[in-house]
């Protein structure tokens, strides 16, 4: 039984490093650049529970082929690169292979199964975040479980990921899933904007009240539209912004029970700002506009922060008080007079 990651980035390379050190045969597929990182130092995989693993002699591939044995392939590539990737996944995956996305938005699952018509493809979500510390070491900053599609298929490969600590939770509706973590996901560019780690900005009441606009923005989105998103943790996911809006101290209180972030988390955006890559900003706040223009709504506070990404990207100021980030964001909410 052998698994592929295709696009071995943080997250592909941290899950399908898991595996690997726990007895599961995986071949991870990616970029030259991370290949020779990798043959150099080998995979080094800690979380904030304090797991502490190392993998030698990983197998790494940098074209397609790689993914030919394997019965299935976990996508973990950028959103903007689906369609290209199950173009070229195609004319290489073996008969009766699995495909799963693990990627961040809504549509990535839908894509990969428009090309891929003779294999059965499943929507995913990784609900942790991933810190690449360089030399082959990746970090699991904060808690989840991995989600995907319910599918009798997935069987075969379920005691592998729980060997891996890596369960798999399967839901039969993955929609109402992946716009709960949506939500969450909301903060990637506040968090990208804050230049601090994640427990520094979400300590921060002017950092939250930029997230909870965002998030009460969508819910309402989400709510003409008829969907509910689901609940990944004990509160209630309509009441995420208010939980937010708390006082700081009643909001450490709170937090600490909700949820696990260790001092060295940070998004996935704050890295691809800080190694001058293009986000997936418009697979995350840009769901949110979309959705709403196809309802003739606006949803100006995700639109605004959408636009600052694409600023700082393009070299204009990555680094933003809380208070200044809250401005610009009531500012674009404010009905024009």
């Amino acid at each position: 039984m052998t698994i592929a990651v295709y696009g071995a980035g943080g997250v592909g390379c941290y899950v399908g490093g898991r595996l690997a050190a726990t007895g599961t045969e995986v071949v991870l597929i990616g970029r030259q650049r991370l290949a020779g990182e990798l043959a150099e130092h080998g995979l080094h995989l800690t979380d904030y529970l304090g797991a502490d693993l190392r993998v030698k002699d990983v197998r790494f591939e940098t074209t397609p082929a790689g993914v030919g044995e394997a019965g299935l392939v976990l996508v973990t590539v950028k959103s903007a690169a689906t369609a290209t990737v199950a173009d070229e996944l195609a004319a290489v995956l073996k008969p009766g292979a699995i495909v799963v996305s693990f990627q961040n938005g809504v549509r990535n699952g839908d894509v990969l199964r428009e090309r891929l018509t003779d294999h059965l493809v499943l929507t995913g979500m990784v609900p942790f975040s991933v810190l690449n510390r360089g030399g082959g070491a990746f970090h699991q900053g904060t808690q989840g479980d991995l989600d995907v599609q319910q599918n009798p298929a997935l069987q075969t490969f379920t005691d592998a990921f729980a060997r891996a600590g890596l369960p798999l939770t399967q839901h039969a509706d993955i929609l109402p899933v992946q716009w709960a973590k949506l939500l969450l996901n909301l903060n990637n560019p506040v968090n990208a904007l804050s230049d601090l780690p994640l427990k520094d900005e979400l300590s921060q009441h002017a950092y939250r009240r930029c997230l909870a606009a965002a998030q009460s923005e969508t819910l309402a989105v989400l709510k003409a539209k008829g969907i509910t998103p689901a609940q990944l943790m004990p509160l209630p996911t309509r009441r995420l912004p208010d939980v937010m809006r708390l006082p700081d101290f009643l909001f450490k209180r709170l937090a600490g029970k909700m949820i696990a972030i260790d001092p060295h988390a940070r998004t996935s955006m704050w890295e691809d700002l800080q190694a001058g890559r293009r986000t997936e900003i418009d697979y995350l706040n840009g769901e949110v506009v979309r959705l709403a223009e196809s309802l003739g709504r606006k949803a100006p506070v995700n639109a605004k922060l959408i636009e600052l990404i694409r600023a700082a990207e393009s070299g204009g100021q990555r680094s933003w008080t809380g208070p200044a980030l809250l401005t610009e964001l009531k500012a674009a909410g404010r009905p024009a007079s």
